[in-house]
């Protein structure tokens, strides 16, 4: 293992394509899998770990699920990429138009952070306008205009949060504070005729499960119509997660845009963006607003989505196993860290769930609220739970994630294993 820890990082920065993957917000080193199937993770020194991160959100039926992979193998024999549009591939646009409450049309991309830079561009395409607005917080992928953070103020203009990140492009977004009306209604007085889009996740998830209330969305949601700009939800992580509907649904929201990802390629790359009619009829070829991908619509991609849609349609009742399922282990969990002596905050929304080590029965509305020694708590409660052969999520602001594989008997086996560990 250290032999191909090495060669890594010889060839990759940090020896990963993703930084998180380094476990270095848990000072661990990379994990290496081999295989997974169902709930379990496979490691390269014959190790078979309970997987809570689930490949951050996507497998929400589980590891190599049998009704995905069948379809794969079946398409790769008849072709990987067409480069042309496919059957499959509108039957899964029709599924996601069937399902989701605000989409009309939808456009296939390949990343989540593809459709948020589409969406953005279409806002602003739509308004002849500037400037967004994001939220301290939340995360939209890595496109250079919503990696930013606040500058001075109640609402000022970003500064990149990265290198590489030109001023005139960060200064194009405004960032506020999470859950803040009086930020917004500020925003809206200074800016409010060069502000194109709001864009907000459905459930803050990658900073923390950092849950909004019904009333701040809906709030954003009005002062976008009463200024003339769009409001952006993005559902990347929440898109059939919370629901068929996802996010749109569970808050009774009506999005000018929404975008998806994750589950919707069940566990392939896959990003995808969808909106009203018309607005969606000024993406090229109709309108001119320009956007295109060779690989977008893939057909591995498409019946790996349409095999798990499937699934979701015809059982509903996932969702409410998935809920009570995942109550259970975030209530026995948080009884045996209490019973230990650790203070512990948890945070649940349908089978999306975060631990922190801090105060308890505290709501957390946003990452500075995190102390350091939570986080330094987090990472030695990671290095544990690995050592007993479970895998949370790498680092104290991910999110721990649920799937149908996650039974009844795995959830006992990970209390077990946690008293045991602990």
């Amino acid at each position: 293992m250290d032999d191909l820890l090495t060669r890594a990082k010889q060839v990759m920065p940090g020896g990963v394509s993703s930084p998180v993957r380094s476990l270095k917000a848990v000072n661990g080193s990379p994990l290496i899998v081999v295989a997974a199937k169902g709930a379990k993770l496979k490691t390269i020194d014959g190790r078979y770990l309970i997987d809570y991160c689930m490949s951050f959100g996507p497998l929400i039926l589980g590891h190599s699920t049998d009704a995905i992979v069948n379809k794969i193998i079946d398409q790769a024999e008849k072709g990987t990429s067409y480069g042309t549009l496919t059957m499959i591939e509108v039957e899964l646009a029709e599924k996601i138009v069937e399902c989701h409450p605000a989409v009309d049309w939808v456009r296939f991309v390949n990343s989540g952070t593809e459709a948020v830079m589409s969406a953005l561009r279409l806002a602003r395409g739509k308004t002849g306008r500037e400037l967004i607005v994001k939220f301290d917080g939340t995360y939209h992928g890595h496109v250079d205009s919503m990696l930013v953070k606040s500058g001075s103020g109640l609402a000022t203009l970003g500064i990149g949060s990265s290198a590489g990140i030109p001023d005139t492009i960060a200064k194009k977004t405004l960032v506020l504070p999470l859950g803040d009306k009086d930020a917004l209604i500020h925003a809206f007085e200074e800016y409010g005729d060069k502000i194109a889009a709001v864009i907000i996740e459905g459930v803050p998830a990658n900073n923390g499960l950092l849950v909004q209330s019904h009333d701040f969305l809906h709030f954003i949601q009005r002062k976008c119509k009463q200024h003339g700009c769009l409001f952006i939800l993005d559902e990347v992580i929440t898109g059939f997660r919370l629901g068929l509907g996802g996010a749109t649904e569970y808050y009774g929201l009506k999005p000018d845009i929404v975008t998806l990802g994750k589950i919707i390629g069940g566990g392939l790359p896959i990003g995808a963006y969808g909106g009203r009619k018309d607005l969606m009829e000024l993406i090229a070829p109709l309108g001119n607003v320009y956007q295109a991908g060779t690989l977008s619509g893939n057909p591995l991609v498409m019946v790996a989505g349409n095999a798990t849609l499937d699934v979701l349609r015809e059982t509903p009742s996932i969702y409410g196993t998935l809920r009570n399922r995942t109550g259970r282990l975030v209530n026995e969990l948080s009884g045996i860290l209490m019973d230990k002596g650790y203070p512990i905050t948890s945070s649940q929304v349908e089978s999306m769930f975060w631990f922190v080590f801090d105060q308890p029965d505290r709501q957390i509305r946003g990452p500075s609220q995190v102390s350091k020694d939570a986080i330094a708590n987090y990472a030695k409660f990671h290095a544990k739970l690995l050592e007993n052969g479970i895998y949370f999520p790498p680092s104290a602001f991910e999110v721990a994630f649920l799937s149908l594989a996650h039974t009844d008997e795995v959830i006992l086996e990970t209390l077990e294993k946690i008293r045991k560990g602990l």
